[in-house]
């Protein structure tokens, strides 16, 4: 394509932007809240920390190991109805939680039924479809706005959820928080052509099996997925523990649900700011910056005595930080291997961040029932930042030179 002034959003680019941040608002605020259910859940049903972090880790390992099926499979037939089954399985997890009486009812709604929807309604089926039909000067911008309403819904639903649980328990909240879901399945309309057909990968690149083989090949791919499983790590510990960590620390509950919504908050600004720079300036350095501004963050945090004060600070900053990873790494997969199997490869990619996001899940609540302390996880946590500065800085972001040979 030849070079253009300012290259504007087409009306059906924006139609689909806004279904697509619309689906994940509902989503992922639903998701962000999970944190909050930590302790009724635990002593209702009698179950400890590491078990509910277990169920946890379980429901984002299989959101990562579902994801790259589920995006060759919207690659291929277009994400229309990829998120209409994942909203039919994401209400139907939430109602089976609703009833568990126990570690199992929980593992299979929460962990297993849940898991597997969110890898249907969330940033990579959604990215996968607009990414393709967007310039790549202004595709990063795009994910970034999608990604602020993961970050929209955290700042809604959140303190919705912390709401619903104190006035009718948790197991009601649940109940409502599903019907919300339904929505999720006459906006996927919004991500259809103008005439009907939803939209599919161009046909440019390698078939599949080729393109995997390339990226597996590529020392890159492995630096990026590395880093991808740092941000999974500090997000959903973060998540699910600092909620509860604010409470043991004798501050009120109320605190940590601010907390979680301030991330939301400031990760809608922090999420279009990444996704627009990246769009000028090296998706390599700018992960690279954004990893150890976690590292910083953290450190300030655990340094400057607790307060309410201080707790919402810290979330205000890392919320900032919280999902700019996302259209960077997004973008930098689309930069490097193209558009036909984006959704595929990017649901690869995330399956690195799910591996991370089940260790956050889970690490946090063993370390806690083995110490009485968060601590550690925090001191991994500050560590793990700057391993991913590091890791992004080598990333090669031009496709691989060799096209392997078919086997």
């Amino acid at each position: 394509m030849s070079a253009s002034p300012p290259v504007h959003l087409s009306r059906r680019v924006w139609i689909m932007i806004a279904a697509s941040a619309a689906i994940v608002t509902l989503a992922m605020g639903v998701r962000q809240s999970f944190g909050l259910y930590l302790t009724p859940m635990t002593v209702d049903l009698d179950i400890n920390r590491q078990t509910f972090g277990l169920v946890l880790a379980l429901q984002n390992l299989l959101f990562g190991a579902v994801q790259p099926f589920v995006g060759a499979y919207a690659d291929k037939h277009g994400p229309v109805r990829v998120l209409m089954i994942g909203a039919l399985v994401y209400v139907a997890g939430m109602a089976l939680t609703a009833t568990a009486s126990g570690a199992w009812g929980l593992g299979i709604g929460f962990g297993a039924l849940v898991g597997m929807a969110m890898s249907g309604v969330t940033f990579v089926v959604t990215m996968g479809a607009v990414g393709k039909i967007v310039a790549p000067e202004k595709r990063t911008l795009a994910f970034g706005i999608i990604t602020a309403g993961g970050s929209l819904g955290q700042f809604f639903v959140v303190p919705m959820a912390q709401a619903l649980i104190d006035a009718a328990g948790w197991r009601n909240s649940l109940y409502m928080l599903a019907v919300m879901l339904v929505l999720i399945a006459p906006l996927a309309f919004g991500l259809m052509s103008k005439r009907g057909a939803t939209t599919t990968a161009r046909p440019e690149g390698l078939p599949l099996n080729l393109a995997l083989k390339q990226a597996f090949a590529d020392r890159s791919w492995w630096l990026l997925c590395s880093g991808y499983f740092v941000c999974g790590f500090h997000v959903t510990f973060v998540g699910i523990h600092f909620p509860t960590y604010i409470t043991d620390q004798g501050l009120p509950s109320s605190t940590g649900a601010t907390g979680l919504a301030l991330i939301g908050l400031f990760n809608i600004l922090g999420s279009w700011l990444w996704g627009a720079w990246g769009g000028k300036h090296s998706k390599k350095h700018l992960l690279a910056t954004l990893y150890t501004l976690r590292g910083v963050a953290i450190i300030v945090f655990l340094l400057v005595p607790l307060s309410s004060a201080s707790a919402l600070m810290f979330a205000a900053s890392f919320g900032f930080l919280w999902l700019g990873t996302v259209p960077l790494t997004n973008g930098l997969v689309a930069q490097m291997y193209g558009l036909r199997n984006l959704t595929a490869l990017t649901g690869i990619v995330f399956f690195g961040h799910q591996i991370g996001a089940f260790l956050g899940a889970w690490l946090g609540g063993l370390v806690f029932d083995a110490t009485g302390s968060y601590n550690l996880v925090w001191y991994i946590s500050i560590g793990l930042a700057f391993i991913a500065a590091m890791a992004n800085l080598p990333i090669r972001q031009t496709p691989p030179q060799a096209v392997p040979q078919a086997l």
